[in-house]
């Protein structure tokens, strides 16, 4: 899940939105380990919706040197997440602005992410 989260191949983005809810509502020092190693082309994608996020930015500097070293981006910390994914983020103002959806749910907003994450 670093930086993103999975396809949708079943389900609706309803229900994963709702997944992502309850997720981020877990502590913040929790630890996520992703099964596959996406964080690049996440990051890549997060910084495409979310460009003026510092944090992201500083994410995306540490995990290309991980990388580049040889080793994995997980486990995530949720906190970090929370900051810095945009999935985890559809309801945040900025993300919103980003796509020109400011009045949207939230859950469009995230049906949105998905549908351009899956086209980037």
């Amino acid at each position: 899940m670093v930086m993103g989260c999975g396809r949708l191949f079943e389900g609706s983005p309803a229900q994963m939105w709702e997944t992502l809810e309850r997720l981020s509502a877990l502590p913040g020092e929790t630890l996520l380990h992703s099964g596959h190693e996406y964080a690049l082309s996440n990051i890549r994608f997060a910084l495409s919706v979310d460009p003026q996020n510092a944090e992201l930015r500083r994410r995306a500097v540490e995990t290309q040197a991980l990388r580049a070293a040889g080793r994995p981006s997980v486990p995530a910390r949720l906190d970090h997440e929370r900051a810095t994914n945009p999935f985890l983020r559809a309801g945040d103002p900025a993300i919103k602005a980003g796509l020109g959806l400011n009045d949207a749910p939230d859950v469009a907003v995230f049906t949105e992410l998905r549908r351009r994450k899956d086209a980037f």
